[in-house]
């Protein structure tokens, strides 16, 4: 008999789910801001891994001094502690702690099936085609070569092939959040100095993790790009930092287009041989190279400035992020992991093309076109199951 009609009492079903409307009310609006520049680092990884790919100018690498990783970071780091700060405060620490770790070994395990499913397509059309020079390119050598050893360093995180270097980067820094979640409500300044400060000893030490083989160390140095992890998560917990920060925008609005700016005209004088004598030596010899292994200051400086600008023009709740033209951009951030680990997989399969089937400008448009296409078709994909998982059963009648 179904108890929900006239005359029977809902009792715990009713409560749940008034319980459940309670925390959806009392549940902030999702930052489509997050959601919107995560999908569009990721394109912009995409495009930036096909080498020889003229698209990769319209990614912000060919107009700053940052890239789209000093995105990825922030943002992860950003959403991170929206996603399990809440937890924190609402049920307990450990939880939050053991949600995260949860969430690392997912990451871990998505980053080991991407490593097969990558060398093995690397492999497979080299051979395919009779073309060594690609296992050289991809640096997965060592595995052709050492095939036990290597596949245990990579386990450990130590070796990776080329492209595959930002997913170990978040799991370092995503393992680490534990140990300073519980201090970011009331110390977040005093964590951003040690950020700070463990910044400036990898730096001027350059001290970094070993990676495999042993003359090799981490593309992105965990213990500098941490810096921008954990201005994330303090932006993410300390709304009121931000707030302030907005409060001196006459102020620092001009500075950020003014460095923003700079930055532009610098990397022109790199790009375009015919600028280069336009910048005077002793500027080149102290600015270059600017540093991505150990996050370079003025890497830093640059995505500050442009994450202000869009502080100030793109406010919480912009109309612009509710046209049709952001939604591709905003689905494929929500489902950032899958989307991401297809996206590498893609890249060489878009260089492989290039390489073996046409490398015109039509080509190079068309296979990122391709690319983007079926990551965003991925990430509409993985939003229908969401809503269908999410779609309240059928009651049934007895």
């Amino acid at each position: 008999m179904d108890t929900t009609q006239a005359g029977h009492p809902r009792g715990p079903t009713h409560n749940s789910e008034a319980a459940r409307a309670a925390g959806a009310a009392a549940k902030p609006a999702r930052d489509l801001r997050l959601d919107f520049f995560r999908g569009l680092a990721l394109f912009f990884i995409f495009f930036n891994h096909v080498p020889d790919n003229e698209v990769s100018w319209i990614t912000n690498r060919a107009w700053g001094f940052s890239d789209a990783t000093e995105i990825f970071v922030f943002v992860s780091g950003y959403a991170a502690v929206l996603a399990y700060g809440g937890v924190a405060r609402r049920q307990s620490y450990l939880l939050a702690s053991l949600r995260i770790l949860k969430r690392v070994w997912q990451l871990y395990a998505a980053h080991l099936l991407l490593f097969l499913a990558y060398t093995a397509q690397i492999a497979w059309l080299a051979t395919r085609v009779g073309n060594p020079m690609f296992a050289e390119e991809m640096a997965i050598l060592d595995l052709v070569r050492d095939p036990q050893v290597t596949i245990l360093q990579a386990m450990l995180l130590r070796f990776r092939p080329v492209n595959m270097d930002v997913l170990p980067l978040y799991i370092a820094l995503l393992a680490a959040l534990p140990f300073f979640l519980w201090a970011l409500p009331r110390h977040a300044v005093v964590l951003l100095g040690a950020s700070l400060a463990l910044w400036a000893i990898a730096w001027f030490g350059r001290i970094n993790l070993a990676a495999w083989p042993a003359e090799y160390e981490w593309y992105f140095n965990p213990l500098s790009w941490q810096l921008l992890f954990v201005m994330g998560a303090v932006c993410a917990a300390r709304g009121d930092l931000v707030s302030r920060l907005f409060a001196l925008r006459r102020i620092l609005m001009p500075l950020s287009i003014a460095y923003v700016v700079f930055s532009l005209l610098i990397v022109l004088t790199w790009n375009f041989p015919a600028l280069e004598r336009l910048l005077p030596n002793i500027i080149e010899r102290a600015l270059f190279p600017v540093d991505k292994v150990y996050l370079d200051l003025l890497r830093t400086l640059h995505f500050l400035a442009c994450a202000y600008l869009v502080l100030c023009f793109m406010p919480a709740g912009s109309r612009l992020l509710r046209q049709g033209w952001a939604q591709p951009f905003i689905i494929a951030g929500k489902h950032s992991l899958y989307v991401f680990c297809v996206g590498i997989f893609l890249s060489f399969t878009a260089h492989f093309f290039l390489v073996e089937i046409d490398g015109s400008l039509p080509a190079q448009i068309g296979v990122s076109l391709a690319g983007v296409a079926i990551m965003v078709a991925l990430g509409y994909a993985l939003e229908l199951y969401r809503s269908l998982e999410k779609r309240p059963a059928r009651g049934g009648s007895s």
